[in-house]
Parts: structure tokens; C-alpha cells; sequence
């Protein structure tokens, strides 16, 4: 498959950039083609400009300044996400992607009385979301009710691509966790990776 790996990290040398490095290598190992997006180090604009904004409902978004985040994600089949989880949410830069990039005429139309949106992504099959976080799980599944996994599954790839699967890989406690913990979630990951057909 056409997968996009995207970043969503500050530090190069995090966590998340070391779970990156290994998906992809995983993916590339079984034959998929891979792209890449690191947010941080490509300096993505998470920003949405007024122009965009205000083209929103206009029929006629400005892609030219995110050309090559479009081209990347119009032709992913599928798609890992590496990311913290923030304040049980994605990062800013992360956020930013998904509110410029995932925009009308690209990711979704919208319908004509305002109505809801129409998907444009038929052809985005699979989404693995890599993410870590500081708090233990039942913080983020039974106090917060897992909002990550509610907001990328039913509000954007729900109405975007409705026939992409979704998986959530969540690595908790992060920051105490051993290097033989961190390299069991690491295989976990590539499990899930290699269940996907080429």
C-alpha cells in the first residue's frame, strides 16, 4: 500500500521519533511505499490563515502553500500517525494538519444547505495511531472516555473516510516506563503493522 507516516513531535530525538523510525521500518520490510511527514522538522504552518478560512464555505480552498501535504495525503492508502497526546488531545502542530490540510474540496465537500459534510478519502483504507501519554489508562479510558480515539475515529475519519480502519496503539505512563516496557509496545506496533496487506 501508498502509506504516509506523519510526525507530530518537537524533539528529534523523542520517544516518538525512535516509534517512527520503527514503523517505518516495519512498513518498508514488508513491501509498502512509504512517505513521510515530520511536522516539526518540515516547519509546518499549523495556523489556519484567514484566506483558508474564509474559503471554507466559498468552493474554493487555497491549496498552493499546503501542495505537497495534499498530494501526500490524497494518495495514502493508509496512514500512521506518531504523536504525544497533549492535555488528552492531539499537539498543536498535529491539530494544525487536520484543520488546514483535511480541508474541503480535499478531505470532504460540503453540502449545499450546510448540512452534513460528503467524504472525499474513499481510497484511505487503514489508520494505526502511534501515540504516547504521561497518564495511566484508565485516566484516558474511564475518567476521559479515550477523546483522542473519539475525535480521529468518528469526527474526522468518520466523515472523511468513512471505510478506513482505525487502530490505536496508546503507550502509558511514558515517561517511566523501562526500555524492555517501551520495546514490547514497539512490537506491539509492529504487529499491528504487518497484519496490513500489501
Amino acid at each position: 500500500m501508498r502509506c504516509l507516516v506523519v510526525t507530530a513531535h518537537p524533539l528529534p530525538n523523542s520517544l516518538c521519533a525512535s516509534l517512527r523510525d520503527r514503523v517505518v521500518e516495519t512498513l518498508h520490510a514488508a513491501g509498502h511505499e512509504v512517505a513521510t511527514e515530520d511536522l516539526y522538522a518540515g516547519r509546518f504552518d499549523p495556523a489556519l490563515s484567514p484566506a483558508e478560512r474564509g474559503a471554507y464555505y466559498a468552493g474554493d480552498f487555497p491549496i498552493d502553500a499546503i501542495a505537497d501535504q495534499v498530494e501526500r495525503l490524497l494518495a495514502a492508502e493508509a496512514i500512521v500517525l506518531v504523536f504525544p497526546t497533549w492535555w488528552f488531545g492531539f499537539p498543536a502542530m498535529l491539530k494544525g494538519w487536520f484543520d488546514r490540510v483535511w480541508a474541503p474540496g480535499v478531505a470532504y465537500d460540503h453540502a449545499d444547505d450546510y448540512g452534513p459534510i460528503r467524504p472525499r478519502l474513499h481510497g484511505l483504507r487503514q489508520v494505526l495511531a502511534v501515540t504516547t501519554l504521561g497518564s495511566p489508562w484508565w485516566v484516558d479510558r474511564l475518567l476521559m472516555r479515550q477523546p483522542v480515539r473519539r475525535v480521529l475515529g468518528t469526527a474526522i475519519l468518520g466523515t472523511c473516510a468513512p471505510r478506513c480502519r482505525l487502530r490505536l496503539c496508546s503507550l502509558y505512563r511514558s515517561e517511566r516506563l523501562s526500555p524492555a516496557q517501551v520495546e514490547r509496545f514497539a512490537r506491539r506496533v509492529e504487529a499491528q503493522l504487518r497484519r496490513w496487506p500489501v
